[in-house]
């Protein structure tokens, strides 16, 4: 089994998005695939349809080892493919890892026994830098980034990055990609071209700005479901076979 986080500090660059699309293709091509929900917004959960199943665990009685994790994943419509939805409570999982101790590796401990069942775990992050952070962190195999062409997003990056190497996570395999990119965009084109130092190392495809994906929520479905020949689901699927490369499921 692998783990897989995709995760940025700042919000709104399609984490959610790349989570549902590249855990879809994993379970398409029958690799038993569990989706972890940790933002307590809950957007995968709902992409994937089981946000109005209340999976009733309190962040703190989960990561203090009190409750299995097993105990509240639920099967989606699509085979292979598993999601432990978001709860309103993970708002407090930093303080409650601060309580319970271990923070760094509470959350490997509780994914360990998942190898049982599957090949791959898709972390779904909140945009911070925090002790739940720092938990996805140890736990996972590889942390993709999605970074927009710009300034900001990229400073975003850096940040990551520097946090990463001051706390000494050598294990972890940091993947960017560009993403929500706008070929109308000067800057777009230009970082695609001339790609900056920090993205020579990531995935080569760049998932297009595109309506199709913000239809996710229309039809509480990925990409590749509701609109199969579009540039957005072609982008997706070339970026899979990047990931699974990779991986080397």
């Amino acid at each position: 089994m692998q783990t897989i986080a995709f995760y940025n500090l700042k919000g709104g660059v399609g984490k959610t998005t790349t989570t549902v699309n590249m855990a879809w293709h994993a379970a398409r091509w029958k690799h038993r695939t569990l989706v972890w929900d940790l933002d307590p917004q809950g957007a995968a959960s709902f992409y994937l349809g089981v946000d109005d199943q209340t999976p009733g665990y309190k962040a703190g009685g989960l990561l203090k080892g009190k409750q299995p994790a097993g105990r509240f994943k639920r099967e989606t419509r699509w085979p292979h493919l598993d999601v432990i939805p978001a709860d309103i409570s993970m708002r407090n999982a930093d303080v409650k890892l601060a309580e319970g101790g271990g923070a760094k590796n509470r959350l490997k401990e509780l994914i360990a026994p998942f190898g049982e069942s599957y090949e791959l775990v898709v972390l779904d992050c909140p945009p911070t830098l925090s002790p739940l952070a720092e938990s996805v962190f140890a736990a996972a195999d590889y942390l993709f980034v999605p970074v927009i062409p710009t300034h900001l997003s990229l400073r975003a990056f850096r940040q990551v990055l520097d946090w990463l190497d001051d706390k000494k996570f050598k294990h972890l395999r940091v993947v960017p990609f560009f993403n929500m990119v706008d070929r109308r965009r000067d800057l777009h084109v230009q970082m695609l071209v001339k790609r900056p130092p920090e993205m020579k190392d990531g995935l080569k495809t760049w998932v297009p700005y595109a309506t199709h994906v913000e239809q996710m929520g229309d039809h509480q479905a990925p990409v590749g479901e509701i609109a199969p020949y579009t540039p957005a689901a072609q982008a997706y699927r070339a970026m899979w076979f990047e990931v699974v490369e990779r991986l080397k499921l």
